[in-house]
């Protein structure tokens, strides 16, 4: 008789959980396509990325739930069960929060001023980048529990949340000063479009700040 655990899990007990990151970082990836299609104009193509958003999130979805149904109660490893699945809640919100960007511009055809454009894609990218490196440190969770949380592989991820860290305060800058181009726009745009508008920089935001919140979860691990 196959062991539904051993399918799911293999050798690793973490390798689920660093997909299940991978897939977040797909949704990412396709937002910033899909924000490329909708500026542009091309909303037949920007909602047919935005379906493959929601199929990326639903598979997120879908690996989040065998986790906590199949993840054993006693894993014999240096890793609470209780913080890993903390560390997979917040990796779901960066799928989320990709998801919930295209539905909301989708839902509007929300597109900036002109020249609002660049900067917003600008700022989407940089937040892109902060999730690229958070799936960078995640991936080498399996490495960092076959060393013990010690050495060089965990001086080699430490850096890399450092890093991290540099990339998350460098797009809080950014955020900034995209509000402040939006603020100058104000006048000139409907009130409900410039709402709208602020909640969408807020949502991209947030992708970096989960980014920012699965390294401090990861050093959070290697201290423990």
């Amino acid at each position: 008789m196959s062991n539904p655990i051993g399918a799911l899990f293999g050798r690793s007990p973490i390798r689920p959980i660093e997909g299940h990151m991978a897939k977040a970082q797909a949704c990412v990836v396709l937002l910033s396509e899909f924000l490329e299609a909708g500026f542009a104009g091309n909303w037949d193509q920007a909602s047919e990325i935005q379906q493959q958003i929601v199929e990326a999130e639903k598979d997120a979805d879908e690996i989040k739930r065998d986790i906590r149904t199949h993840l054993p109660r006693s894993l014999f490893l240096p890793v609470a069960r209780s913080d890993l699945l903390e560390l997979l809640r917040i990796q779901d919100r960066m799928a989320n929060r990709a998801k919930e960007s295209a539905n909301l511009v989708l839902l509007r055809k929300l597109t900036p001023p002109a020249d609002l454009i660049k900067p917003v894609q600008e700022y989407c990218g940089s937040c892109l980048k902060t999730s690229e490196q958070a799936l960078r440190a995640i991936n080498e969770l399996d490495e960092l529990l076959e060393t013990g949380f010690k050495g060089r592989e965990a001086n080699y991820v430490e850096g890399l949340i450092a890093e991290l860290d540099k990339m998350e305060t460098a797009s809080e800058s950014a955020q900034q000063e995209l509000r402040a181009k939006i603020f100058q726009h104000e006048a000139s745009m409907a009130p409900v479009e410039v709402m709208f508008l602020y909640k969408l920089v807020d949502l991209i935001g947030d992708i970096a700040v989960v980014s920012h919140k699965v390294g401090g979860r990861l050093l959070q691990l290697m201290a423990n």
